[in-house]
């Protein structure tokens, strides 16, 4: 796992190494093993290494044998010694062992086609001097970041925001990014919270030439074909996919470990490690009731893992909270990224690389909105016209009357309804709380127009594999990927997500609605493939994620310093502060839960202040100020 910095300067001037190791210094967090540089009139790449695989060869920027295409690569190719293989067969000679080198020989072979290839995850850049372009990619589920911006002539790339703004790029807010913001809570593909930067998106490549020509390809779709096939071939396929994925996402050179939540995906992936080679788990959890701490060590005693555990304190969390923000580069208001770097502190004082769940729900249908089509389907007869005079009548119905949040969401079309698995703020709310919301709600690209492209193209299916596909390209990476990769790196620890292989998510992808859910029952047909493997007090638990108990801290103490940040004289620049303040008093009174709107407005305040206020852009604020 590494970070990679470059650019494409269209006037054929060399960039400056003083600038690519600024690029490069700024996300030692991503490789501190090693560094490179490489350069040649037009083109600058730069690189840190955490060495994962083949510890004495790994060192980038690496070129093919007559130095003709050079490589900057941050992921882990897991087919790659299959791939060797059959390019040694085809005449190709290697110098390393390294998966890096067998992209730019896929490349020789296949060209932009190289892509199709690879079985990982990955963000690269490959120069080829020959026909003077870059080729990048992002991997298939966007696992790994590709951030790029055009710029003073310039393409400027690399794995985090922080290192493109070592480059001379403004920081300007993207005010459409802060409303989608709002309603998703993390800033959707490919727009980024400031304004000309923006991510390559998952399963597309870019090229860009001296001209300075970009072409972006979309070469890879996640998309579901329900298909044929019964009950017990899929379990048994399924069993034989997962063990397979978990074999190879655990090649590397380094000791391997498993996060452990009290829920059946990471346990899944602990079981399967353990049938291979003693490892080490990892959890973390907050006193209460929902403390996943005291199920996931139970479960690590029944699969014989050694294992490793921290209560997480409300002061521990709250004053990790600038650290995270500045990792993440852009806000992320999932209350549970900031347990995922506790958990990754953890891991790191013991291993380099660990295995975890994540992706399982959006393959398997694993969340429980997803059950909501099933629970509507009594008024889904119903023509268009009734639907939407019915949705008017129970609009105008008091709040209190029983059943008028079933009628209007059964007569609200899906692609209304479901945005994903977040829906913090609704448009109304923006426009009472956005200092310039009623001008910019007429004319921004509103959540609805960000998921139409993906409704559009799952017309064909069920309710239920629409709304996977939704989360699949939103939710997904825009969240779940996000956090995961920013919040391990910031301890330079590898995550890897079996789940998220492109040879599992084919049979995903054939699986019959009917499988994935059944009489209510989630990942009906994950849960079948793992009798016998995970323990039985594990099979049918509920989804918790790390439940961090938001709805309680807002109305202690710790509330008073959320709103003082929110109230800050930098947040008024672009919210209401009285409106922010009166979310709060409904919350502590019990009018409403507004701890999620609350949390949104508090990550984006921090993410300002370090983004938006500084003058540069350094190390995260707590570390600076603990220095001083």
């Amino acid at each position: 796992m590494c970070g990679i910095a470059g650019m494409i300067c269209f006037d054929r001037r060399e960039p400056a190494l003083e600038q690519l190791k600024r690029m490069t210094d700024i996300i030692h967090h991503r490789g501190p093993d090693d560094s490179g540089f490489w350069s040649e009139p037009g083109v600058g790449l730069g690189f840190r290494r955490l060495s994962i695989i083949d510890l004495a060869e790994g060192h980038q920027p690496l070129s093919n044998e007559n130095e003709r295409i050079w490589i900057i690569f941050n992921g882990e190719i897991y087919n790659y010694k299959a791939l060797r293989n059959e390019l040694e067969a085809r005449g190709h000679q290697f110098k390393t062992h390294t998966d890096t080198e067998v992209i730019v020989h896929l490349y020789e072979e296949y060209g932009e086609d190289c892509v199709r290839h690879l079985r990982g995850m990955f963000g690269f850049a490959l120069w080829d001097m020959e026909r003077k372009r870059l080729f990048a990619a992002r991997d298939h589920f966007g696992i790994k970041p590709f951030y790029y911006a055009l710029h003073d002539g310039r393409l400027v790339f690399g794995s985090e925001i922080k290192s493109l703004l070592q480059a001379g790029l403004s920081r300007k807010l993207n005010m459409e990014a802060l409303l989608q913001y709002m309603t998703f809570q993390y800033v959707p593909e490919p727009n980024t919270m400031l304004q000309g930067i923006q991510k390559l998106p998952p399963g597309h490549s870019m090229t860009v030439d001296l001209q300075g020509k970009v072409d972006i390809t979309r070469y890879w779709d996640p998309t579901f074909e329900p298909g044929s096939g019964t009950l017990d071939q899929m379990v048994e396929e399924l069993r034989e996919r997962l063990l397979d994925s978990v074999r190879h996402h655990m090649q590397s050179d380094v000791e391997r470990g498993c996060f452990l939540s009290s829920g059946i995906d990471s346990t899944a992936i602990a079981a399967y490690m353990r049938s291979i080679e003693p490892i080490k788990t990892f959890s973390v959890g907050f006193e209460g009731p929902h403390n996943e701490t005291e199920i996931a060590r139970e479960t690590a005693k029944a699969l014989g893992t050694e294992h490793y555990a921290k209560v997480i304190t409300p002061e521990e969390y709250l004053n990790t909270l600038e650290r995270a923000v500045w990792h993440q580069d852009e806000p992320v208001a999932d209350p549970s990224a900031i347990a995922l770097y506790h958990v990754a502190a953890l891991a790191r004082e013991h291993v380099t690389v660990v295995l975890s769940g994540e992706g399982a729900d959006e393959l398997f249908g694993g969340y429980r909105i997803y059950r909501e089509p099933l629970a509507l389907r009594p008024l889904a007869w119903m023509p268009a016209p009734l639907m939407r005079m019915l949705n008017r009548i129970a609009g105008r119905l008091p709040s209190t009357v029983y059943g008028r949040n079933y009628l209007l969401r059964a007569t609200t079309p899906l692609e209304e309804r479901f945005l994903g698995n977040a829906r913090i703020f609704r448009e109304d709310m923006k426009g009472e709380l956005v200092a310039a919301g009623k001008e910019w709600l007429d004319r921004y690209r509103n959540p609805q127009e960000v998921a139409r492209p993906f409704y559009e193209k799952s017309a064909h299916l069920d309710p239920v594999s629409r709304m996977q596909y939704i989360d699949m390209n939103l939710w997904l990476p825009g969240d779940i990927l996000m956090k995961a990769d920013k919040m391990t790196m910031a301890h330079s620890l590898e995550l890897r997500v079996p789940f998220l292989d492109k040879e599992l998510f084919e049979l995903a992808r054939r699986i019959p609605a009917a499988y994935r859910l059944q009489n209510g029952t989630t990942k009906y047909v994950f849960r079948r493939a793992m009798e016998g493997i995970v323990p039985d007090f594990i099979l049918n638990r509920p989804k918790l994620g790390f439940p961090v108990p938001l709805r309680d801290w807002m109305k202690e103490p710790i509330g008073d310093r959320i709103l003082e940040t929110i109230r800050s004289r930098d947040m008024a620049e672009w919210f209401d502060i009285d409106a922010a303040e009166r979310l709060m008093k409904a919350h502590r009174t019990g009018t409403a839960d507004y701890s999620r709107h609350l949390w949104v407005l508090y990550v984006f305040a921090l993410w300002q202040q370090t983004y938006l206020q500084r003058e540069e852009i350094g190390a995260p604020l707590r570390e600076t100020a603990s220095r001083a």
